[in-house]
């Protein structure tokens, strides 16, 4: 670790490797952790494995067209487990005239020990996704017999897809996953973590999650367990293990770029030392562990953490309801139009001076409680490979968009943010413009909205193109909603990391749905990127045009779920549940309305809020671009006198 880097700074990391448990403690200490490595699982090799055995044979007699080797230590324990049972340079003469297919680096350093070269290599990050995807670009596996080595489980959506494509597979598990023999360390680390002794937590495989929930049940410390992992920075070496994080419904603050247990290490210790560094923590290396926790270290309170919009988001009482609008620096602001006069809307999104500019104007205008930063949910798209254009009349318009699973093969993740700068500068110029007591909402689009712009090409009254691909092509579908889930996570967290207190989700199109659909092919990538979010940032989850996926809105994620005006404000909260906060949720049209009939709406929305802590007003959509100017100051005022008091 270079001098400059201040690693974990004394604090006290759990770590649940089994094979490199010393490697893992003695790499937590280089980078200045307190190291407590408890090995959470071992290999057992399966006894009488009479299913390797009829493999081995199989191979020999050419029944088996590509084999996948999932992981090093299964490959050598299925020839452990066959070699008494068949002549071992037969059954490797025998793979060496197969297709082989190997995911990631350790099951090709064992077969190089063997004498063997795999013909197709599996990238980063080793998921079962990149599998296919390497299938689908080297290897027709229709009407084809396909053995697959399993690690230690099932792994029923990579069967899933091989059998999707015309596949027939054949499994053959050589070891299964068992808790270790002394659980003392582990189980130590369970009451360390619940007690709130633990600092940061590293995860190196899914089953490492599964065995630490399967031993806190045993303990009876489920619930603590999940209470210590919400104070803790949680980094996790990978998607897969991500997933089975997700999936215990634990928060995933670091997973590094490569994944190797090395990069893991360092990842954390320098999100550990950036926010030090943000909170103002001083520690001395070596300085004893409970001289800081990680408290310490989440994103620190400011001026805007006392007001209003922050307290309410968090549930908390307030003097009075605070409000910001959807599109509050827009067309119907002269302002506005003045600077639209000098360049066309990408040109503005792209100038992060003029968007700047464009929102602190309407915040001071307008006397809101919140500042959204102007920016547009479509440029996103555009470093994923899509080609973007605002055309005048028909707005924004996808000159190549995904229609097929073939071009999916171009819609490229989002692995740096850096395309997006000019994104988090105007971030940072919107937080460094504005009084401190007023608090900046990034936001993004959801990925079923900017999946729906990508296939459709712009705009859509059906969704036909869209729901076809989802309906027809799921493993598409399922490749576009991951790459955008992930893509959108860094996305957000990078404008949380730039200055933004807050994050807003948009799923303008979402309404299209019905809630099966919603449920299959929507909420866990929404869910993952919720998950995904910095922790202590609050999270605005706005979805819009069915009030009949509310409650899984709610199920998906989000501190705030955002409510549109086709539902009575009282009801939409007791289906979203009262341990959310809720935004909204007067309809845009009622601001063409005269004065009276605009403090009756707000007044209403308002008594069906009932004075409940977590009430943000807000309109059920954006403002539209004709609403007079003067209407929303009315609107802005009538809230702040009813609630006050």
């Amino acid at each position: 670790m270079s001098d400059t880097a201040q690693g974990f700074c004394g604090l006290r990391v759990a770590s649940f490797e089994s094979r490199r448990a010393a490697e893992m403690a003695s790499l937590i200490e280089r980078f200045g952790g307190v190291p407590s490595v408890s090995p959470s699982m071992r290999e057992v090799p399966i006894e009488e494995n009479r299913e390797a055995i009829d493999f081995a044979h199989r191979v020999l007699t050419g029944q088996i067209d590509l084999i996948i080797f999932m992981t090093g230590v299964g490959v050598r324990h299925l020839l452990a487990e066959v070699e008494r049972h068949v002549d071992r340079q037969r059954l490797l003469a025998a793979i060496s005239d197969i297709t082989t297919i190997t995911r990631g680096p350790k099951p090709v350093a064992v077969l190089k020990e063997l004498g063997l070269q795999p013909t197709h290599k599996v990238g980063p990050p080793n998921t079962w996704r990149e599998v296919l995807a390497l299938v689908d670009a080297k290897c027709n596996v229709a009407q084809q017999t396909v053995g697959l080595q399993e690690y230690g489980q099932p792994n029923a959506s990579l069967v899933a897809g091989l059998e999707a494509r015309g596949a027939k597979v054949e499994t053959v598990r050589v070891y299964r996953w068992d808790l270790p023999l002394d659980q003392g360390p582990l189980e130590e680390n369970i009451r360390a973590i619940a007690a709130g002794r633990i600092d940061v937590a590293l995860f190196t495989s899914a089953h490492q999650v599964v065995n630490l929930m399967r031993v806190a049940n045993r303990l009876q410390l489920a619930p603590q367990l999940r209470a210590g992992m919400a104070r803790t920075l949680v980094a996790s070496i990978g998607p897969t293990t991500s997933e089975s994080l997700h999936e215990f419904e634990f928060r995933v603050d670091v997973e590094p770029e490569h994944f190797k247990m090395g990069q893991l290490v360092a990842a954390a210790a320098n999100k550990a030392g950036e926010l030090a560094g943000r909170a103002g923590v001083v520690v001395q290396r070596g300085a004893p562990a409970a001289s800081v926790s990680m408290s310490a270290l989440l994103p620190p309170s400011g001026p805007w953490d006392q007001g209003p919009f922050m307290k309410a988001a968090r549930r908390q009482p307030v003097d009075r309801t605070p409000i910001w609008l959807m599109r509050q620096a827009g067309r119907y602001m002269p302002e506005y139009r003045a600077v639209r006069d000098k360049v066309s809307f990408l040109e503005l999104c792209k100038d992060p001076a003029l968007c700047a500019e464009v929102m602190i104007t309407a915040v001071n205008r307008l006397n809101v409680d919140a500042a959204i930063i102007f920016a547009d949910l479509l440029p996103l798209l555009e470093p994923m490979g899509l080609m973007l254009e605002y055309s005048a009349g028909d707005g924004p318009v996808i000159h190549n968009p995904l229609r097929s699973a073939k071009d999916v093969e171009r819609f490229i993740e989002l692995e740096s943010v850096e395309p997006l700068d000019f994104v988090m500068e105007t971030v940072r110029l919107t937080r460094a413009g504005l009084p401190a007591e007023i608090p900046v909402i990034g936001f993004a689009g959801a990925p079923f909205t900017l999946a729906s712009y990508a296939i459709e090409g712009g705009g859509s009254r059906n969704y036909v193109h869209c729901k076809s691909l989802m309906l027809r092509e799921p493993a598409a579908w399922d490749t576009i909603m991951g790459r955008l889930a992930r893509s959108i996570t860094r996305y957000l967290n990078a404008q949380i990391a730039a200055g933004a207190q807050a994050v807003q989700l948009f799923d303008s199109w979402v309404g299209c749905l019905g809630p099966d659909d919603y449920l299959r092919f929507v909420l866990p990538y929404t869910k993952a990127i919720i998950d995904g979010i910095a922790p202590r940032v609050p999270v605005i989850h706005f979805g819009t045009g069915n009030p009949a996926l509310l409650p899984l809105l709610a199920k998906a994620g989000g501190d705030v779920i955002g409510i549109d005006w086709r539902i009575e404000l009282d009801d939409a909260w007791r289906t979203v549940g009262y341990d959310k906060a809720v935004q909204g949720n007067l309809d845009p049209t009622v601001l063409f309305a005269d004065p009276d009939e605009i403090r009756r709406r707000a007044e209403d929305v308002l008594r069906r809020a009932a004075g409940r802590p977590g009430h943000i007003f807000n309109l059920g959509h954006g403002i539209l671009p004709q609403t007079p100017v003067d209407n929303v100051l009315l609107l802005i005022d009538a809230v702040r006198q009813t609630s006050t008091g």
